[in-house]
């Protein structure tokens, strides 16, 4: 809305410093700082106000130390989150933009799942929440429907460079260049991702479905789709496991959205799209205002969450976080980076399937069940191991840190 207000009074009157909003770094710094800002100031009348309605978490008594001071804690803090994230956005990006959009529509989507499960715990007092198929049911339809737009919509697309002996000129990084550069380009229409540490680093959907013979093609909708819906619920998913100890989720979240911020941002740019020999994306630029507001949330919100958590985030925050999280790296074309990337959410998912797998197999076969880790996810076995949440945390966020300069990396190594 001020983007489009500030771009009224420049083009206009020439107001003085109205200009400032045409660039997205400038809009990306404010998104920071207001998403900071209504978590921190905000964050702290919604934990009074969940105090005050007694909207406490129910632990469940798994015997790890600090378990039971958690016990009455305010949940359904996402709120703040999502708050801190629509806001921003709404008001500093340009709301035109397709990718905007559908970052929009995954994060009130993703939030709605996570609130109803909440309030499902918290107010109907069902310790179960939303069953699972209803979840997995929002998540699958969120694909479906991120995934549609992606592939259907004409505004999603590639830029691709004109290959012919006059081209081969070297880019200079001019500003005053930027047209003749366009020039140079092509937009196109297709199904493909970025495969990190290959010198031919793109990776078409359609040959998944050259098996089918002549025509296959046509059908590459239906696995695009497919790979969509599988990310979305995977890493939503991991995002909810994750978050059971303060501050793990929402630190790690922050570091990840971060990551992907630089590549939507560099994605979006054709002047370092081409330095970087990557797919130039029109359009995507735009995303660093969302990255932006992203990461303020997650920092502003360990505010509150920080051990001794003062909230915790519920199902409302961590199903979105891990839902915008897919959503973000599947429209910047990097889908193929997220075990890397989200390697946190990955190892937390792996160990709850060994565990459940390995526990169910032996019961089986010696009538016994055995487990490979003292708890499950395997932020709970080192805890069991004697380890403080803080000292878990803090290494959890260095792993992380780790996995996304590794990421950033694949930039160049090929």
């Amino acid at each position: 809305m001020l983007y489009y207000l500030f771009h009224y009074l420049n083009q206009r009157f020439h107001l003085p410093g109205a200009g400032l909003f045409e660039f997205i770094s400038f809009r990306a710094g404010l998104a920071i700082i207001i998403s900071l800002l209504i978590t921190i100031v905000y964050g702290k009348s919604l934990v009074r106000y969940l105090q005050k309605k007694q909207v406490g978490e129910t632990v469940r008594d798994l015997g790890l130390e600090g378990q039971v001071q958690k016990q009455g804690t305010p949940t359904m803090g996402g709120l703040i989150i999502l708050s801190a994230i629509l806001i921003p956005v709404l008001f500093l990006a340009r709301l035109n933009n397709v990718y905007v959009i559908i970052m929009l529509i995954t994060t009130v989507w993703c939030g709605i799942i996570g609130f109803i499960d909440d309030y499902i715990k918290v107010f109907k007092k069902d310790k179960r929440g939303l069953a699972g198929r209803f979840k997995i049911f929002g998540q699958v339809s969120l694909g479906i429907v991120i995934g549609s737009i992606l592939y259907f919509n004409s505004d999603v697309v590639i830029r691709r460079q004109i290959v012919n002996e006059g081209a081969a000129a070297s880019i200079v990084a001019d500003s005053a260049n930027v047209s003749k550069i366009a020039a140079k380009y092509v937009d196109a229409k297709l199904p493909i991702t970025t495969i990190p540490f290959v010198k031919t680093h793109e990776f078409n959907y359609s040959k998944l479905i050259t098996w089918l013979g002549e025509g296959y093609e046509k059908y590459t909708w239906v696995v695009y789709i497919l790979v969509v819906v599988f990310i979305i619920t995977a890493v939503s998913n991991g995002a909810n496991i994750t978050d059971g100890i303060d501050g793990l989720a929402t630190g790690t979240s922050a570091i990840i959205g971060a990551t992907l911020g630089v590549f939507a941002y560099v994605s979006g740019n054709i002047l370092l799209a081409n330095y970087l020999n990557i797919m130039y994306i029109p359009n995507t630029g735009e995303l660093l205002v969302y990255a932006a507001a992203f990461i303020g949330a997650c920092i502003g919100f360990l505010w509150y969450n920080a051990y001794p958590a003062q909230v915790f985030m519920g199902d409302t925050g961590s199903l979105a976080l891990g839902g915008i999280i897919a959503t973000l790296a599947i429209v910047v074309r990097k889908e193929a980076l997220i075990p890397i990337l989200c390697g946190i959410f990955l190892v937390e998912n792996i160990s709850v399937l060994l565990q459940m797998g390995y526990f169910k197999y032996t019961r089986k076969r010696f009538g016994v069940g055995r487990r490979i880790f003292k708890m499950a996810p395997l932020h709970h076995h080192y805890q069991k191991l004697g380890y403080s949440e803080p000292k878990i945390v803090t290494r959890f966020w260095i792993v992380g840190i780790m996995l996304a300069i590794l990421t950033l990396v694949t930039l160049k190594i090929r």
